[in-house]
């Protein structure tokens, strides 16, 4: 019923379906728990551990088996159940390579009296925009388009003239790069380790 607990464990399970004592039953469906938790040590740290346990035991019994369990024993029509369809935001975004966080932000800015803290505010989001755009759409981007995009965004709210704060194309590209090797070299460090400890477990 449940593969991976194994045809010992559905053999177990079985076995105590057919034994007469309810004392007995009881017994033995602790012990098929204490079996099927050594074969799930990776649960252990789920707070519902034990409680899952339990629920497969009956699930794999065909709900056959008669025990008292420390949890409620579940039907097979609620674990039939199909769960309920999580919403979907339906929030537009003008454009999708910012995203929505980009957007809150401006709203944000938007809101704020103007001062220095709006413009260091404004100056994050630009900069947050630039790399954005060159991360996901282009390898190339004239500056005045993050003006433009933020104007549009803002509703005309936030203009900026001055972009000379902006951190030059080729230096963010570089950082992508790098951060990208840095990326695929744990990756391959990782994939190599576990080759290695596979091996030294052969031998």
């Amino acid at each position: 019923m449940i593969p991976e607990y194994g045809r010992n464990v559905q053999k177990m399970i079985d076995f105590a379906i057919t034994l007469e004592d309810r004392e007995e039953r009881n017994k033995v469906a602790k012990a098929i728990i204490n079996v099927m938790g050594e074969l799930k040590k990776h649960l252990r740290d789920d707070e519902d551990y034990a409680h899952k346990l339990w629920t497969h035991l009956f699930i794999i019994s065909d709900f056959k088996l008669d025990v008292d369990s420390p949890y409620p024993i579940p039907s097979r029509e609620v674990l039939a159940e199909k769960p309920n369809t999580v919403a979907y935001p339906q929030s537009k975004i003008q454009f999708g390579h910012y995203g929505k966080k980009v957007e809150e932000m401006i709203e944000k800015a938007v809101a704020m009296p103007e001062g220095e803290e709006r413009n260091a505010l404004v100056k994050i989001i630009a900069q947050l925009m630039k790399r954005f755009h060159l991360m996901y759409n282009t390898n190339s981007i004239d500056d005045a388009i993050i003006s433009q995009h933020l104007k549009r965004i803002s509703k005309g709210l936030i203009v900026l003239e001055d972009l000379s704060f902006l951190n030059a194309t080729k230096d963010i590209l570089r950082d992508y790069d790098i951060n990208q090797k840095k990326n695929t070299n744990n990756k391959n460090r990782k994939h190599k380790n576990k080759n290695n400890n596979r091996n030294r477990k052969r031998y």
